[in-house]
């Protein structure tokens, strides 16, 4: 079974191409819910007029569904709390200057 470490790693691998760094970095990653075969993300975005929202989203879901014993993976995007830049990792603000 997968573990929320693997899912973690895996999202590492999806950028905000705007921002140019990790969503998991970015703190977007609010909640990971592993149900046997199935992972259950619920994640934000840095502002509700992204652009990029739709490819953040797909890119999620498809590292996701490439681990093994993933079958599926289900995204949920919310906008509660509202992400602000003191969700990011120290390493992440460090890198932007924040």
């Amino acid at each position: 079974m997968v573990t929320k470490e693997q899912i973690l790693e895996a999202l590492k691998e999806v950028s905000d191409p705007e921002i140019g760094m990790d969503v998991v970095n970015l703190g977007l990653i609010y909640d990971i819910q592993i149900n046997g075969d199935r992972v259950y993300i619920k994640m934000t975005m840095t502002a509700p007029t992204c652009p990029v929202t739709p490819w953040i989203l797909a890119e999620a879901q498809k590292v996701i569904e490439n681990l093994e014993g993933v079958e599926a993976a289900d995204i949920e995007l919310v906008w509660d709390p509202p992400w602000n830049p003191s969700m990011m990792s120290p390493e992440a603000r460090a890198e932007l200057n924040l």
